[in-house]
């Protein structure tokens, strides 16, 4: 006997995907939006969500749960770790000091991320806070092309590299989800 889960959906329409399209919170049938700011909002609004949508319905012990040994990365672990990059992408942005990393040293977003109810809490609360932080700061910029912080980097490439670090954590929580109950989809 395995002691791995049996795959499963929640979706009854289509065996792919995480809900049935019409419970699906995402804007992925709808008309996309004109523009390429607008555009770049939306894509990463929808990572946004789906890395939450991953861990919709899970206990704090499984939240903490790091399904892929040795790995360290448990999806707790991820929104602790999206919550300290949103905090740096900030210091990319503004000359000065950057802030202090929420979590401690290299690896404390993964390393601190226990089965605690007080600790996924927090790391919600500190996603959301670190999230709208970085978002109020762009919202400065309507120029996508303009440089900005100490090494000029364009504010169009800051806003595609915050989209390219949630679909790529969004492909580990896909796994991570799988390994720890079994479900699947999109």
């Amino acid at each position: 006997m395995s002691d791995a889960p049996e795959r499963w959906t929640r979706a009854t329409v289509y065996a792919d995907m995480w809900v049935d399209p019409a419970d699906d919170p995402r804007n992925s049938e709808g008309v996309s939006p004109d523009g390429e700011l607008p555009t770049l909002r939306d894509y990463l609004n929808a990572y946004r969500l789906t890395l939450r949508m991953k861990c919709d319905g899970l206990d704090p012990e499984q939240l903490a749960r790091r399904s892929v040994p040795p790995s360290t990365m448990s999806l707790l672990g991820l929104v602790r770790h999206l919550a300290e990059v949103e905090r740096d992408w900030r210091s990319w942005v503004r000359p000065d000091d950057p802030a202090p990393k929420l979590y401690g040293p290299r690896d404390a977003d993964f390393d601190g991320a226990v089965g605690d109810q007080a600790v996924v809490d927090g790391a919600f609360a500190d996603l959301a806070r670190e999230q709208a932080a970085t978002d109020d700061v762009l919202a400065g910029y309507a120029d996508l092309g303009e440089r900005v912080g100490r090494d000029g980097i364009a504010v169009r490439e800051l806003w595609v590299h915050r989209i390219e670090e949630y679909a790529r954590h969004c492909g580990h929580a896909d796994l991570l989800r799988e390994c720890v109950d079994g479900r699947v989809g999109q």
